[in-house]
């Protein structure tokens, strides 16, 4: 599936969790639905997917986990607070310059409309 195609899948599940739920709730429950929402429309979805740290000729298992990896090229990572910062935005960069991954989506959950809650992230 074009991956396009199949980050707006991500953007409308978002949508659809958000105005089933609202703002207020843990991100693990933002998390679990919107697994749940990708996964029924076929999509492969990953969860807590470990990602270790690469230095130089070591592997460090440093208990990094990506929120949700979709079809091994998407990552998304959930919030659930006031405002997202730079320092959120650092985190994404980050799992995407380890993952590999060249896209990423930054959702904060805890917003009235969740249009000013979402980042798309491209490394």
């Amino acid at each position: 599936m074009n991956i396009e195609k199949v980050f707006k899948n991500v953007l409308d599940c978002s949508f659809q969790v958000h105005s089933a739920l609202g703002p207020g709730l843990l991100e693990s429950a933002y998390s679990e639905c919107l697994y749940y929402e990708l996964e029924k429309l076929g999509i492969k979805v990953e969860k807590q997917k470990p990602l270790p740290l690469i230095y130089k000729e070591i592997r460090l298992e440093a208990g990094y986990r990506i929120d949700l990896l979709v079809e091994s090229s998407i990552i998304i990572e959930i919030k659930s607070i006031e405002a997202l910062a730079n320092i959120h935005l650092a985190q994404i960069l980050t799992y995407l310059k380890l993952s590999g991954c060249k896209l990423g989506l930054l959702v904060n959950f805890n917003v009235e409309h969740l249009k000013d809650g979402i980042r798309r992230v491209i490394l």
